[in-house]
């Protein structure tokens, strides 16, 4: 079910910071992923490989490098309401 997709994919910390990271960039390697968050390239490819499972991204194979890029474009729309959302409740929530 797509609602289920979704949850599993926002779900992880690194697979959020990813998709920020893709939303940011038109097209980022494994390397440069795993270098920004500060994670192995293992690490990095697990993740990738479920986003893409689960249709949220794509890549581009350019030996020796793949390249990932946002499948859904929308998903900007959701980490802008997404951290708008997540600030509010750091700051206690409406009152």
């Amino acid at each position: 079910m797509p609602d289920e997709k979704l949850a599993r994919a926002i779900r992880s910390r690194i697979r959020r910071d990813i998709l920020h990271i893709l939303y940011q960039k038109e097209r980022v390697s494994v390397h440069e992923i795993a270098k920004k968050l500060n994670i192995s390239e293992s690490s990095a490819s697990k993740n990738l490989k479920l986003l893409y499972d689960l249709g949220f991204v794509n890549f581009e194979n350019q030996p020796p490098k793949k390249f990932y890029f946002l499948k859904i474009k929308e998903i900007r729309d959701l980490f802008e309401v997404y951290d708008k959302i997540v600030k509010t409740l750091k700051q206690g929530g409406n009152k």
